[in-house]
């Protein structure tokens, strides 16, 4: 028989009280799983559906297990898509070939979205804006935008590219975005550094022009005066601005992140040398959108080891931290794909875990994410193993106070004993009509507090040890913004 003992009352707790539950670590914990020539999901793009569930279930498995809370997840590499689109064609990476859907049909953003949030985990969609076939004969399906609309497109090396200059591919990014916001729960939007491409040189060793020529003298037949590299960056911040603006329309509580190339310029800071100015080669004005918060969090692509000062990454990390004035999230992106490469530029699993420490003990970085989740799941080095040790303490992602100042209202919190089962329950629930992405559940056992995060769907949570060990339990409710309520305390009288 079950009876309710209600052991106190759920207490609203200050600072000052004694009771008061110790705050929750938080930290950014992510992983990029990159789709673009299968480099992390699916392996094969011949795998049947089940196979490729459950090599994605694996992933966010490995995730959960480390006490992950993200996952960046590509779904549109080249213009196409890895969820049921009316817009773009399924992309080759899923079916082997481009247009042709999932036999047996299912969505895989669906299903990593509902995977990654029962378990308690943030699905960010990654996408990339302009680069719409990664070979010039792999776009092959009849509703591929180089089919549909020719103009928007131009080669580009091996690669098709869409036209920054052409106000038709910004729409056509963003429309892509949005169809995702609207459809699907997904906590982020994510983008990478592909933005006019990297440069490409041809056999001669040449350096291969962007061919935007014609869209340039159209813009200065139209009364533009800014020369073609001002002019090539307005592109990408106008792409940047709109899309910012877009997704907050249509949901303000979610994320929108950029993760550019680590370095903004060469020479800056001092120290930095780099082989490619984005600023110039890319036409990314990364401080710009940072200083102007037009993302919500940004992940350079840090790269490199700690030592070596023309690429240093506490020296580069500051940077980027001294640069973020209106106070957004910095999220470092790791390199475990260089710990199997060998040579000069080979990195270890004690570089990754100096770094972690390094952005730890960096006033305004908040977390990392790592590229790129094959690593993690071969365990190259012993990486996984090395990153459960780093991730012992189960950690929230940082709060965004300018999407949503209002925390939760303080849940209603009982604790119940089973007779039979001789088990007791923390029973909590939402105040009517909120909605709670997380909780936080900490006891006090034996003097020490435990702390466990779990789904907002989530009802109950036994208490594991002997009820005379502990003597304090505690839930808190968590927004999608990461604002925290009021914790109901709940003393144990024994």
């Amino acid at each position: 028989m079950l009876h309710s003992l209600l052991l106190a009352l759920a207490l609203q707790t200050q600072a000052s009280d004694t009771l008061a539950p110790p705050p929750v670590m938080r930290e950014f914990r992510g992983v990029w799983v990159a789709t673009v020539n299968n480099m992390d999901w699916p392996s094969r793009s011949d795998l049947t559906t089940a196979e490729q569930q459950q090599e994605l279930l694996a992933i966010v498995d490995r995730a959960a297990a480390l006490k992950m809370n993200a996952i960046v997840f590509q779904v549109r590499p080249e213009a196409d898509a890895l969820y049921a689109s009316s817009h773009e064609p399924w992309s080759r990476y899923l079916t082997g070939r481009q247009g042709r859907p999932p036999n047996p049909m299912w969505d895989p953003l669906t299903f990593a979205v509902a995977e990654a949030h029962k378990r308690g985990i943030e699905l960010h969609a990654w996408f990339n804006p302009y680069r719409a076939a990664f070979h010039r004969d792999s776009a092959t399906s009849r509703t591929h935008v180089s089919k549909q609309r020719p103009r928007l497109v131009v080669p580009y090396a091996q690669y098709l590219w869409l036209d920054p200059g052409l106000p038709e591919s910004r729409r056509l990014f963003i429309q892509s975005v949005l169809d995702v916001v609207r459809r699907y729960d997904v906590d982020g939007v994510h983008v990478d550094d592909y933005f006019y491409p990297y440069p490409e040189v041809n056999a001669a060793k040449e350096k291969i022009e962007f061919p935007d020529a014609r869209t340039y003298a159209a813009y200065r037949r139209g009364g533009g005066s800014l020369d073609r590299s001002d002019w090539r960056r307005q592109n990408v911040n106008m792409l940047i601005e709109e899309f910012y603006s877009a997704v907050k329309q249509e949901k303000s509580w979610v994320k929108v992140g950029i993760s550019p190339f680590g370095i903004w310029r060469p020479g800056i800071p001092a120290t930095t040398t780099a082989g490619i100015d984005q600023h110039e080669e890319l036409f990314a004005d990364v401080r710009k959108w940072l200083r102007d918060g037009s993302l919500d969090y940004i992940t350079p692509q840090l790269y490199w080891p700690v030592q070596p000062p023309e690429q240093s990454y506490p020296v580069l990390l500051r940077w980027w931290v001294d640069e973020n004035v209106q106070g957004r999230h910095v999220w470092p992106g790791l390199a475990l794909y260089k710990l199997p490469i060998t040579g000069p530029k080979k990195m270890s699993p004690d570089d990754i875990v100096q770094e972690i420490q390094i952005t730890r003990e960096t006033p305004g970085a908040t977390g990392h994410v790592l590229f790129n989740a094959k690593i993690l799941m071969d365990n190259v080095e012993g990486i996984a193993d090395r990153l459960a040790s780093m991730y012992a303490e189960p950690a929230m992602v940082p709060a965004s106070p300018w999407l949503d100042r209002t925390p939760p209202a303080m849940p209603v919190a009982r604790v119940e004993y089973d007779s039979v089962a001789g088990t007791s329950s923390l029973r909590f629930a939402p105040q009517k009509g909120e909605r709670v992405w997380q909780w936080v559940v900490q006891s006090r056992v034996n003097g020490v507090w435990r702390t466990a995060l779990l789904p907002g769907t989530v009802r109950t949570y036994i208490l594991k040890d002997d009820a005379t060990d502990t003597d304090v339990v505690s839930v808190a409710a968590v927004n999608r913004t990461g604002s925290v309520s009021t914790p109901a305390v709940i003393w144990l009288s024994h």
